[in-house]
């Protein structure tokens, strides 16, 4: 009997607790015996992982004076150039040079048929002669009529017309010198000589044809020695263009399309407005060409130095990282990436002046596009090192493999 209430009571008290929680209408799962450890390992399954090493080339940035270049393109143009054209009506007698020529400035080019002024000059000559005489004669008479004046034979009026006379016939010689001189010119127009030195082009007229007075085109002289080149310069170098100008030119460099050669010269004309269109202002250099080798009408490359940063920072432009983020350069500090907003003030090749960072900070430039903020950055020059103690580590591990797989076999 004691045995059997012993057995009963706990079998009574489960069947109680049973009874209680079906009345309450609430029952409790047990927990897994696994879910603490599946709740202690979700934070490690969650951390990011550590960025890895990118293995980069640096340089330093370097402190000097940068010059400010602009770049672009012009045309040759000469400093003078004139179209020969007749003052008078005649014909070619005679050409004293040929096609494509170098003339000196007061060479004869061209004799025209001069008879007709050379028969105007004879005869105005003619007529000082014989007005020359009318006045001595005049002179006679004046001195004549004073002695007979004087001796009361003549009245105070004839001497008085005498005197008149002689100044009459002077004034009429003067009038014949005028003519003469006037015959000279018309004269001097019928040798046709070059107002200035340079090259010919193609002369329009043959011996025997006939110009017009100030019509008929008879040759173009262009000057090539020295040369000047046309170009524009964007507005907002306008100031610094103005400034060299001021200071005696700033010196330009022209290269001819076709690498024909380099050629050095200086700024001598800045207009004096800006073309609204295009926000530019032209301008004008001179070169020397006694080579000849810049021709009139060719296109050029222009480089002009119009002013130079002094101690700027520079880099190379391939470490310049443009982005969402603006422009940056990662800078190594401490063996990481730090993520450096510069500013390109100018830049030309393969150099930039920036402000941002200082002169000697190393800064990324092949491998950037890998590169993270905070990333461990391994110099290029240090790689091959890197790589040589990974392939001993290869070795080591392939000869342990054999060593194991030699050991395993029977």
């Amino acid at each position: 009997m004691k045995s059997i209430a012993r057995t009963t009571l706990p079998t009574l008290c489960v069947m109680s607790a049973l009874l209680l929680g079906a009345c309450s209408g609430k029952t409790e799962t047990a927990a897994p015996a696994s879910a603490p450890t599946a709740a202690a390992s979700a934070p490690a399954a969650t951390a990011s992982a550590p960025l890895q090493p990118v293995t980069v080339t640096t340089v330093k940035a370097q402190k000097r004076d940068f010059p400010v270049n602009l770049q672009g393109n012009g045309i040759v143009t000469p400093l003078t150039s004139v179209d020969l054209r007749s003052q008078v009506t005649s014909t070619v007698a005679k050409l004293h040079f040929s096609d494509g020529q170098f003339v000196k400035a007061g060479q004869l080019l061209i004799t025209l048929d001069s008879r007709t002024d050379e028969a105007n000059l004879a005869k105005a000559r003619a007529q000082l002669v014989k007005d020359q005489a009318a006045v001595a004669d005049a002179k006679r008479q004046f001195e004549r009529a004073k002695q007979l004046f004087a001796q009361n034979f003549i009245s105070q009026g004839a001497v008085d017309t005498a005197q008149t006379l002689v100044e009459s016939t002077s004034a009429s010689t003067v009038a014949d010198q005028a003519a003469i001189d006037a015959s000279k010119v018309s004269l001097s127009f019928d040798r046709i000589t070059a107002p200035i030195s340079g090259r010919a082009g193609v002369v329009n007229v043959s011996v025997g044809s006939l110009v017009q007075a100030n019509t008929t085109s008879l040759v173009t002289i262009t000057q090539l020695d020295p040369i000047a080149i046309a170009f524009s310069i964007p507005q907002r170098n306008l100031p610094d263009a103005l400034a060299a100008l001021k200071a005696g030119g700033a010196p330009v460099t022209a290269k001819l399309a076709d690498g024909g050669g380099s050629f050095k010269g200086r700024l001598q004309f800045v207009d004096n407005s800006v073309t609204a269109s295009s926000g530019t202002v032209q301008a004008r250099a001179v070169f020397a060409n006694k080579e000849g080798k810049l021709w009139p009408g060719a296109y050029v490359d222009i480089s002009q130095t119009v002013t130079t940063l002094a101690d700027a920072t520079t880099i190379p432009q391939a470490a310049v990282v443009q982005g969402t983020r603006g422009t940056i350069v990662y800078v190594l500090d401490d063996g990481k990436a730090r993520l450096q907003p510069i500013k390109v003030v100018y830049a030309e090749g393969t150099e930039a002046a920036v402000t941002g960072i200082q002169p000697g900070d190393i800064v990324v430039m092949d491998g950037k596009q890998n590169v993270r903020p905070g990333s461990p950055l391994v110099e290029r020059a240090k790689a091959p090192a890197a790589a040589a103690s990974g392939t001993a580590a290869a070795d080591a591990s392939k000869a342990a493999a054999s060593q194991a797989s030699g050991t395993s076999k029977p």
